[in-house]
Protein backbone atom coordinates (compact mmCIF):
# COMPACT_ATOMS: atom_id res chain seq x y z
CA UNK A 1 0.00 0.00 0.00
CA UNK A 2 1.36 3.54 -1.05
CA UNK A 3 -0.40 7.05 -0.76
CA UNK A 4 1.65 9.70 -0.85
CA UNK A 5 0.11 13.54 -0.02
CA UNK A 6 1.15 16.35 1.70
CA UNK A 7 0.11 17.43 5.42
CA UNK A 8 -0.67 20.79 6.50
CA UNK A 9 2.98 21.90 6.80
CA UNK A 10 5.24 23.12 4.81
CA UNK A 11 8.16 21.38 3.81
CA UNK A 12 7.20 17.82 4.50
CA UNK A 13 5.63 15.16 2.44
CA UNK A 14 4.46 11.81 3.84
CA UNK A 15 3.95 8.10 1.68
CA UNK A 16 2.22 5.45 3.53
CA UNK A 17 4.05 1.81 3.23
CA UNK A 18 1.78 0.24 5.11
CA UNK A 19 -1.22 1.19 6.70
CA UNK A 20 -2.34 1.13 10.23
CA UNK A 21 -5.33 0.43 12.32
CA UNK A 22 -8.19 2.66 13.96
CA UNK A 23 -8.71 6.12 14.28
CA UNK A 24 -5.67 8.90 14.71
CA UNK A 25 -4.76 8.57 17.96
CA UNK A 26 -6.09 11.04 20.50
CA UNK A 27 -3.08 13.16 21.98
CA UNK A 28 -2.50 15.10 25.41
CA UNK A 29 0.11 16.63 27.01
CA UNK A 30 2.24 13.31 28.49
CA UNK A 31 1.17 11.28 25.92
CA UNK A 32 3.81 8.83 24.77
CA UNK A 33 4.88 7.41 21.25
CA UNK A 34 6.70 4.24 20.61
CA UNK A 35 8.15 3.76 17.74
CA UNK A 36 11.50 2.61 15.25
CA UNK A 37 12.65 4.89 12.93
CA UNK A 38 15.11 5.26 10.61
CA UNK A 39 16.86 8.50 8.73
CA UNK A 40 18.00 8.35 5.44
CA UNK A 41 19.86 11.29 3.16
CA UNK A 42 17.61 12.34 -0.07
CA UNK A 43 19.98 11.12 -2.34
CA UNK A 44 20.51 8.28 -4.51
CA UNK A 45 21.64 5.73 -2.85
CA UNK A 46 19.09 7.06 0.09
CA UNK A 47 22.16 6.58 2.57
CA UNK A 48 21.11 5.45 5.94
CA UNK A 49 22.62 7.74 8.83
CA UNK A 50 20.70 6.09 11.96
CA UNK A 51 18.66 3.08 12.57
CA UNK A 52 17.19 2.28 15.56
CA UNK A 53 16.78 -1.51 15.12
CA UNK A 54 20.31 -1.71 14.43
CA UNK A 55 20.54 -0.20 17.65
CA UNK A 56 18.32 -2.99 19.39
CA UNK A 57 16.10 -0.40 20.99
CA UNK A 58 13.08 1.58 19.47
CA UNK A 59 12.95 4.78 20.66
CA UNK A 60 9.97 6.82 23.05
CA UNK A 61 8.98 10.70 22.84
CA UNK A 62 6.54 11.99 25.09
CA UNK A 63 4.17 15.07 23.22
CA UNK A 64 4.38 18.12 24.74
CA UNK A 65 8.13 17.83 26.76
CA UNK A 66 9.59 19.79 24.07
CA UNK A 67 11.60 17.17 22.09
CA UNK A 68 14.10 19.13 20.46
CA UNK A 69 13.07 18.06 17.03
CA UNK A 70 9.52 19.10 16.55
CA UNK A 71 8.70 18.24 13.64
CA UNK A 72 8.77 14.44 14.99
CA UNK A 73 5.85 14.79 17.09
CA UNK A 74 3.77 16.41 13.89
CA UNK A 75 4.71 13.77 12.08
CA UNK A 76 3.61 10.63 14.55
CA UNK A 77 0.51 12.37 15.50
CA UNK A 78 -0.30 11.95 11.82
CA UNK A 79 -0.10 8.11 11.73
CA UNK A 80 -1.97 5.25 13.26
CA UNK A 81 -1.27 1.92 15.55
CA UNK A 82 0.78 -0.40 13.40
CA UNK A 83 1.53 2.39 10.50
CA UNK A 84 4.66 2.28 8.53
CA UNK A 85 5.30 5.59 6.38
CA UNK A 86 7.82 7.33 5.24
CA UNK A 87 8.47 11.60 5.43
CA UNK A 88 10.23 13.76 3.46
CA UNK A 89 11.00 16.88 5.16
CA UNK A 90 12.95 19.61 4.29
CA UNK A 91 16.10 21.44 5.58
CA UNK A 92 13.69 23.89 7.38
CA UNK A 93 12.82 20.99 9.68
CA UNK A 94 16.09 19.40 9.99
CA UNK A 95 18.49 21.41 11.37
CA UNK A 96 18.64 20.09 14.70
CA UNK A 97 18.63 16.51 13.61
CA UNK A 98 22.74 16.29 13.99
CA UNK A 99 22.62 17.19 17.98
CA UNK A 100 18.90 14.90 18.56
CA UNK A 101 21.17 11.77 17.13
CA UNK A 102 24.83 12.73 18.75
CA UNK A 103 22.11 12.27 21.88
CA UNK A 104 20.47 8.50 20.84
CA UNK A 105 24.32 7.89 20.10
CA UNK A 106 25.38 8.19 23.07
CA UNK A 107 22.54 6.78 25.12
CA UNK A 108 22.97 3.68 23.10
CA UNK A 109 26.79 3.42 23.81
CA UNK A 110 26.42 4.10 27.39
CA UNK A 111 27.46 7.27 27.63
CA UNK A 112 26.28 10.65 28.77
CA UNK A 113 24.07 12.39 25.76
CA UNK A 114 24.88 15.77 27.59
CA UNK A 115 28.89 14.94 27.90
CA UNK A 116 31.17 17.94 27.34
CA UNK A 117 27.74 20.28 26.78
CA UNK A 118 27.56 23.77 28.72
CA UNK A 119 24.11 24.69 30.45
CA UNK A 120 22.80 26.75 26.99
CA UNK A 121 20.38 26.50 24.54
CA UNK A 122 20.98 23.21 21.71
CA UNK A 123 21.52 26.10 19.21
CA UNK A 124 24.45 27.69 21.07
CA UNK A 125 25.92 24.56 22.19
CA UNK A 126 26.16 23.44 17.88
CA UNK A 127 28.01 26.83 17.60
CA UNK A 128 30.64 25.81 20.80
CA UNK A 129 31.48 22.80 19.23
CA UNK A 130 32.93 22.14 15.44
CA UNK A 131 32.13 18.44 15.80
CA UNK A 132 29.63 16.28 17.28
CA UNK A 133 32.60 13.68 17.50
CA UNK A 134 30.92 11.89 14.76
CA UNK A 135 31.98 12.18 10.72
CA UNK A 136 28.46 12.11 9.20
CA UNK A 137 26.67 14.12 12.27
CA UNK A 138 29.09 16.90 11.40
CA UNK A 139 28.56 16.94 7.50
CA UNK A 140 24.40 17.36 8.03
CA UNK A 141 25.51 20.16 10.79
CA UNK A 142 27.89 22.08 8.47
CA UNK A 143 25.32 21.29 5.40
CA UNK A 144 21.55 21.43 6.69
CA UNK A 145 19.56 18.91 4.12
CA UNK A 146 16.32 18.08 3.60
CA UNK A 147 15.77 14.30 4.93
CA UNK A 148 13.83 11.39 5.32
CA UNK A 149 12.18 9.83 8.25
CA UNK A 150 11.04 6.10 7.73
CA UNK A 151 8.83 5.12 11.06
CA UNK A 152 6.74 2.51 12.65
CA UNK A 153 4.24 3.39 15.48
CA UNK A 154 3.61 0.10 17.64
CA UNK A 155 1.64 2.33 20.60
CA UNK A 156 0.20 5.94 21.91
CA UNK A 157 -0.21 5.78 25.53
CA UNK A 158 -0.03 7.84 29.03
CA UNK A 159 2.92 8.95 30.25
CA UNK A 160 4.02 6.70 33.05
CA UNK A 161 7.45 8.09 33.92
CA UNK A 162 10.56 8.55 32.39
CA UNK A 163 12.69 5.02 32.58
CA UNK A 164 15.73 4.92 34.95
CA UNK A 165 19.34 6.14 33.89
CA UNK A 166 17.68 8.33 30.97
CA UNK A 167 16.55 11.27 32.67
CA UNK A 168 19.91 13.27 31.10
CA UNK A 169 18.10 13.55 27.73
CA UNK A 170 15.40 15.64 29.58
CA UNK A 171 13.36 17.44 27.03
CA UNK A 172 14.73 15.61 24.74
CA UNK A 173 14.23 12.03 23.82
CA UNK A 174 14.30 8.15 25.49
CA UNK A 175 14.88 4.79 24.20
CA UNK A 176 12.79 1.49 25.37
CA UNK A 177 14.55 -1.10 26.46
CA UNK A 178 14.10 -4.33 24.41
CA UNK A 179 11.27 -6.38 25.35
CA UNK A 180 9.50 -3.47 26.21
CA UNK A 181 7.04 -2.72 23.06
CA UNK A 182 4.84 -5.10 21.76
CA UNK A 183 5.19 -6.88 18.21
CA UNK A 184 4.49 -4.85 15.42
CA UNK A 185 1.57 -5.78 13.13
CA UNK A 186 2.72 -7.91 9.94
CA UNK A 187 3.09 -6.49 6.96
CA UNK A 188 5.32 -7.43 4.02
CA UNK A 189 8.99 -6.23 5.04
CA UNK A 190 10.58 -2.96 3.04
CA UNK A 191 14.59 -3.13 2.44
CA UNK A 192 14.80 -0.57 5.66
CA UNK A 193 13.87 -3.51 7.51
CA UNK A 194 15.24 -6.02 6.62
CA UNK A 195 18.40 -7.84 8.10
CA UNK A 196 21.93 -8.46 6.75
CA UNK A 197 20.94 -11.96 5.45
CA UNK A 198 17.32 -10.54 3.90
CA UNK A 199 18.70 -7.49 2.10
CA UNK A 200 21.54 -9.71 0.37
CA UNK A 201 18.57 -12.11 -0.58
CA UNK A 202 16.39 -9.60 -1.95
CA UNK A 203 19.81 -8.20 -3.92
CA UNK A 204 19.20 -10.73 -7.03
CA UNK A 205 15.49 -11.03 -6.73
CA UNK A 206 15.13 -7.36 -7.42
CA UNK A 207 17.78 -7.51 -10.62
CA UNK A 208 15.50 -10.38 -11.75
CA UNK A 209 12.56 -8.14 -11.57
CA UNK A 210 13.96 -4.96 -12.79
CA UNK A 211 15.54 -7.05 -15.50
CA UNK A 212 11.86 -8.58 -16.51
CA UNK A 213 10.49 -4.83 -16.39
CA UNK A 214 13.03 -3.81 -18.73
CA UNK A 215 12.06 -6.77 -21.58
CA UNK A 216 8.56 -5.03 -21.13
CA UNK A 217 9.93 -1.65 -21.69
CA UNK A 218 8.64 0.13 -17.88
CA UNK A 219 11.72 1.50 -17.32
CA UNK A 220 10.58 3.53 -14.65
CA UNK A 221 9.73 0.53 -12.39
CA UNK A 222 12.85 -0.83 -13.41
CA UNK A 223 14.41 1.48 -12.51
CA UNK A 224 12.86 2.08 -9.20
CA UNK A 225 13.56 -2.18 -8.62
CA UNK A 226 17.75 -1.49 -9.30
CA UNK A 227 17.67 1.78 -7.03
CA UNK A 228 15.93 -0.39 -3.99
CA UNK A 229 18.76 -3.53 -4.80
CA UNK A 230 21.29 -0.81 -4.42
CA UNK A 231 20.33 0.53 -1.66
CA UNK A 232 20.47 -2.82 0.06
CA UNK A 233 23.66 -3.18 -0.95
CA UNK A 234 24.62 0.52 -0.15
CA UNK A 235 23.70 -0.61 3.55
CA UNK A 236 25.77 -3.67 3.99
CA UNK A 237 28.53 -1.37 2.28
CA UNK A 238 28.47 1.15 4.62
CA UNK A 239 29.40 -1.38 7.74
CA UNK A 240 32.65 -3.10 5.13
CA UNK A 241 35.91 -0.47 4.91
CA UNK A 242 36.58 1.01 1.93
CA UNK A 243 38.68 -1.29 -0.70
CA UNK A 244 38.91 -4.42 1.59
CA UNK A 245 37.55 -7.59 0.81
CA UNK A 246 33.80 -7.27 1.82
CA UNK A 247 33.40 -3.96 0.85
CA UNK A 248 34.82 -4.88 -2.94
CA UNK A 249 32.37 -8.04 -3.19
CA UNK A 250 29.47 -5.28 -2.57
CA UNK A 251 30.92 -3.29 -4.97
CA UNK A 252 30.54 -5.94 -7.93
CA UNK A 253 27.72 -6.19 -7.00
CA UNK A 254 26.45 -2.55 -7.23
CA UNK A 255 27.82 -1.23 -10.54
CA UNK A 256 25.95 -3.59 -13.12
CA UNK A 257 22.43 -2.36 -11.00
CA UNK A 258 24.08 1.21 -11.04
CA UNK A 259 24.56 0.79 -15.21
CA UNK A 260 20.91 -0.87 -15.64
CA UNK A 261 19.26 2.32 -13.48
CA UNK A 262 21.79 4.22 -16.02
CA UNK A 263 20.21 3.11 -18.76
CA UNK A 264 16.27 3.14 -17.90
CA UNK A 265 17.11 6.73 -17.25
CA UNK A 266 18.63 7.20 -20.33
CA UNK A 267 15.57 5.61 -22.25
CA UNK A 268 13.29 8.03 -19.39
CA UNK A 269 14.77 10.72 -21.08
CA UNK A 270 16.80 12.08 -17.84
CA UNK A 271 20.22 12.47 -19.14
CA UNK A 272 21.53 14.85 -16.24
CA UNK A 273 20.84 12.09 -13.86
CA UNK A 274 22.48 9.75 -15.73
CA UNK A 275 25.42 12.16 -16.44
CA UNK A 276 25.43 12.57 -12.37
CA UNK A 277 25.86 8.72 -11.29
CA UNK A 278 28.17 7.56 -14.15
CA UNK A 279 30.46 10.52 -13.08
CA UNK A 280 30.36 9.37 -9.57
CA UNK A 281 30.34 5.69 -10.95
CA UNK A 282 34.01 6.45 -12.97
CA UNK A 283 35.63 8.53 -10.18
CA UNK A 284 35.51 4.56 -8.48
CA UNK A 285 35.94 2.95 -11.63
CA UNK A 286 37.90 4.48 -14.22
CA UNK A 287 38.31 1.90 -16.17
CA UNK A 288 34.52 1.05 -16.89
CA UNK A 289 33.79 1.25 -20.57
CA UNK A 290 29.76 0.67 -20.56
CA UNK A 291 30.07 3.64 -17.72
CA UNK A 292 31.74 5.58 -20.23
CA UNK A 293 29.52 4.32 -23.08
CA UNK A 294 26.05 5.81 -21.11
CA UNK A 295 27.98 9.42 -20.55
CA UNK A 296 28.77 9.92 -23.51
CA UNK A 297 25.18 8.96 -24.77
CA UNK A 298 23.67 11.57 -22.54
CA UNK A 299 26.77 14.15 -23.26
CA UNK A 300 25.25 14.07 -26.49
CA UNK A 301 21.43 13.96 -26.00
CA UNK A 302 22.40 17.72 -24.07
CA UNK A 303 24.46 19.03 -26.99
CA UNK A 304 28.09 18.41 -25.01
CA UNK A 305 29.88 17.66 -28.23
CA UNK A 306 33.12 17.54 -26.85
CA UNK A 307 32.22 15.59 -23.82
CA UNK A 308 30.35 13.10 -25.50
CA UNK A 309 33.59 12.56 -28.02
CA UNK A 310 35.96 12.34 -25.31
CA UNK A 311 33.76 9.73 -23.64
CA UNK A 312 33.59 7.80 -26.61
CA UNK A 313 36.78 7.60 -27.46
CA UNK A 314 37.59 5.87 -24.27
CA UNK A 315 35.13 3.46 -24.78
CA UNK A 316 36.85 1.94 -27.94
CA UNK A 317 40.10 2.64 -26.43
CA UNK A 318 38.77 0.49 -23.05
CA UNK A 319 37.21 -1.87 -25.05
CA UNK A 320 38.39 -2.47 -28.69
CA UNK A 321 34.70 -5.28 -29.19
CA UNK A 322 32.31 -1.91 -28.72
CA UNK A 323 34.30 -0.23 -31.24
CA UNK A 324 31.59 -0.41 -34.07
CA UNK A 325 29.12 0.80 -31.80
CA UNK A 326 31.06 3.95 -31.03
CA UNK A 327 31.45 4.33 -34.70
CA UNK A 328 28.06 4.25 -35.31
CA UNK A 329 26.96 6.78 -31.77
CA UNK A 330 29.94 9.48 -33.39
CA UNK A 331 28.05 9.36 -36.85
CA UNK A 332 24.90 9.98 -35.31
CA UNK A 333 26.26 12.43 -33.35
CA UNK A 334 27.99 14.07 -36.43
CA UNK A 335 24.82 14.09 -38.07
CA UNK A 336 22.75 15.93 -35.13
CA UNK A 337 24.97 18.76 -35.04
CA UNK A 338 25.25 19.65 -38.52
CA UNK A 339 21.70 19.32 -37.95
CA UNK A 340 21.63 21.89 -35.45
CA UNK A 341 24.09 24.23 -36.91
CA UNK A 342 22.36 24.27 -39.99
CA UNK A 343 18.85 25.17 -38.22
CA UNK A 344 21.01 27.74 -36.04
CA UNK A 345 22.21 29.80 -39.09
CA UNK A 346 19.00 29.71 -40.33
CA UNK A 347 17.14 30.86 -37.03
CA UNK A 348 19.89 33.79 -37.41
CA UNK A 349 19.50 34.62 -40.64
CA UNK A 350 15.57 34.93 -40.41
CA UNK A 351 16.38 36.93 -37.00
CA UNK A 352 18.68 39.35 -38.84
CA UNK A 353 16.14 40.10 -41.83
CA UNK A 354 13.59 41.07 -39.60
CA UNK A 355 16.01 43.53 -37.63
CA UNK A 356 16.48 44.40 -41.61
CA UNK A 357 12.88 45.52 -42.66
CA UNK A 358 12.42 46.74 -39.42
Amino acid sequence: MEETYLLNVEGVKKKILHGGQGELPKLQDGSKFTFHFQTLKDDFERTVIDDSREAGMPMEIIVGKMFKLEIWETLLSSMRIGEVAEFWCDAIHTGMYALVSRGMRRIAEGRDPLEGQKHRCGMGNMFDYHSTGYEDLDELQRTPQPLIFIMELFRVRGWWGWLPGLQQLGQAAQLLLPGQVEDPSAYKRDTWAMSKEEKLAAVPVLHSEGNRLVLRREFAQAAAKYQEAVICLRNLQAKEKPWEDGWLKLESLVTPLVLNYCQCQLELGEYYEVLEHTTELLQKHNDNAKAYFKRAKAHAAVWNEREAREDFQRVAHLDPSMAAAVKKELKQLGERMRKKHVEERKRYQGLFQSSQGL
